[in-house]
């Protein structure tokens, strides 16, 4: 079995100055689990992402096979709401041309490469997403539940897999900023499960079991273009969005290929999301029509479909 590394092996080394960080801004992400750094990307580049996203709404552009277009569950009951307003997200971009550009933009690459691999580290967009946050109607299904990235990916170590997260414009309270943890990255992957909210919760939006609201938590509030960075371990969510308007952010979680190998997570907290995200898959396989049945598929098969290269050569993941 692959030997699994950890942040304490000295293959990172937290004591010098980085690409972009200063030293003392790596030991900040090291020991609190994430960072926050201001103005990374342009306007004029979320500008290019915005405009994308409404043409994907507005079906001008069609969008790659693999891309998952979603609404909130209370827009998706609704007859009026159509176009940017009617989706909430769009998932899995790496296929399009223009917002996978995101997860090249060099200062990112740069900055992702000084927490969780060096200069010619071979990096993979794992995971991305346009979020599009609805203002809330009153039943609190804008928010987002306390959880750990982790639960979602089959794939470790942990210390070298991390995620840029980049407001589209103002974030705050009110608009339903992020909520960290600061340093629940040292603990481990705690068991999740869907949240008994009274006013529903969306698909694949599972939360920590049992989670303890008196833990110290920061809201990170933003302004366009900082990015916060952090750990897939580091437990976060994101509040309501009280607000008339919509919020974006663009994400994207990397993994160092040189480093990172799949799991098994047969048998453990995540087998249950594991099956859910494989049942979603079929589902996918139906509508462009081919027979999930005939298909055999596990869980890091659909990540080995979702990952690509944005530096470097894939060779692992």
């Amino acid at each position: 079995m692959t030997q699994l590394l950890g942040a304490g092996d000295g293959v990172l080394d937290w004591s010098r100055d980085g690409l972009v960080l200063t030293a003392e801004q790596k030991q900040h992400y090291e020991r609190e689990g994430y960072l926050l750094v201001r103005n990374v990307v342009p306007t004029y580049e979320l500008d290019r992402f915005r405009k994308r996203f409404q043409d994907i709404c507005e079906k001008r552009v069609q969008a790659p096979p693999n891309m998952t277009v979603m609404k909130d569950i209370t827009i998706a009951k609704s007859e009026f709401l159509s176009g940017e307003k009617a989706i909430t997200k769009v998932q899995d971009f790496s296929e399009d041309p223009v917002l996978f550009e995101y997860c090249k933009y060099p200062t990112i690459i740069d900055i992702v490469n000084d927490v969780i691999g060096k200069p010619g580290s071979n990096l993979l967009a794992m995971h991305t997403m346009l979020i599009n946050k609805p203002p809330d109607n009153g039943k609190l299904t804008s928010r987002h539940p306390m959880h750990q990235d982790l639960q979602y990916f089959p794939f470790r170590p942990a210390d070298y897999i991390c995620c840029a997260w980049t407001a589209m414009e103002k974030i705050n309270r009110a608009n339903g900023c992020l909520v960290v943890v600061p340093g629940s990255h040292k603990g481990q992957l705690l068991p999740h499960e869907y949240p008994k909210w009274e006013g529903g919760v969306n698909k694949a939006y599972h939360g920590i079991q049992d989670y303890d609201p008196s833990m110290p938590r920061i809201h990170v509030e933003m302004e366009a273009g900082d990015t916060v960075f952090f750990h897939p371990l580091l437990i976060h969510g994101s509040g309501a969005n009280r607000t008339e308007g919509f919020r974006k952010a663009i994400s994207c979680h990397y993994a160092n290929d040189d480093l990172c190998r799949y799991v098994n997570v047969e048998g453990t907290t995540q087998e249950e999301i594991s099956k859910e995200i494989i049942d979603m898959a079929k589902k996918r396989f139906r509508r462009y029509g081919s027979n999930p049945e005939d298909i055999q598929v596990d869980f890091a098969d659909i990540w080995r479909l979702r990952a690509r290269e944005v530096n470097g050569s894939r060779s692992h993941l």
